[in-house]
């Protein structure tokens, strides 16, 4: 018997999660829209942790969505643009170098950085307006680099790689401020311990979606028709949306204070 479906009926367990997941949301998006009317700190830094938060909300909307089973239910709205792995660590990225370096200049150079976000967000709308027969046969194969396998490992290697550059910059700002003795080491210490928990969460959530990978393509074994598993992998995922608005939403009260006005 599945804690999330006894005899057929959704459990008080599966309420219980959707109800989770979207309380998660609702923080994501609604801090992630606050920090667009930000007055402290960098705008633009502002500007990318607004669309980090957004875009994770969104993202957990589309799990939610693809979990309880609306996509079955109403084909239409498959592939509905909601889904942005591949935007996160960018986005991550730049709100770290902004917030440490806000005299930073972008450059022609810096779109390469773009390029898989605005792919899988053009992927995602393209199918989304094609006909139900059409998009139905669409799924979840193995070389689609914006819906797939292969996605999942773009998105934890760039995740990681984006990771490791975010922290270090933060280590040579954190280096260059002690020796200036600077007051704004306040704010690096801030930046470093949003990575650090967002690091140990990330490898709990890292772990859930290798061994699904695994799994499926060498045990032929789905996991995702296991629906605890499922549902522990997405509140790993919830975890890491939960802590980045949690960070967000304390910085929009304090900060003025450290982040300094803008």
């Amino acid at each position: 018997m599945d804690f999330l479906d006894i005899g057929g009926d959704r459990s008080i367990f599966f309420y219980l999660l959707i109800f989770l997941l979207a309380a998660v949301v609702a923080q994501c998006l609604s801090v992630g829209g606050l920090f667009f009317f930000k007055s402290s700190g960098s705008r633009r830094a502002n500007a990318f942790y607004g669309l980090l938060l957004i875009t994770f909300g969104l993202t957990l909307l589309h799990n939610i969505l693809d979990f309880s089973g609306v996509y079955e239910q109403f084909p239409r709205i498959k592939f509905l643009p909601l889904y942005y792995t591949l935007a996160f660590p960018t986005l991550l990225f730049y709100y770290v170098k902004l917030s440490l370096y806000p005299a930073y200049h972008l450059r022609w150079t810096d779109a390469k950085h773009f390029i898989l976000p605005v792919f899988q967000f053009l992927f995602f709308l393209g199918l989304f307006f094609m006909p139900v027969e059409f998009k139905s046969q669409w799924g979840r194969s193995f070389y689609n680099p914006f819906y797939g396998a292969f996605e999942q490992f773009l998105y934890l290697t760039t995740f990681i790689a984006y990771l490791y550059f975010s922290h270090r910059y933060i280590r040579a700002k954190r280096l260059e401020l002690r020796r200036k003795r600077s007051p704004d080491l306040k704010k690096v210490l801030y930046l470093r311990t949003l990575l650090r928990i967002l690091f140990y969460l990330f490898v709990i959530h890292f772990v859930f979606v290798v061994t699904d990978f695994i799994c499926y393509e060498f045990l032929n074994i789905n996991l995702r028709s296991v629906k605890p598993y499922v549902a522990l992998g997405m509140l790993s995922f919830a975890a890491l949306a939960f802590w980045l608005g949690l960070y967000g939403f304390q910085v929009l009260f304090w900060g003025r204070k450290v982040f300094g006005k803008r």
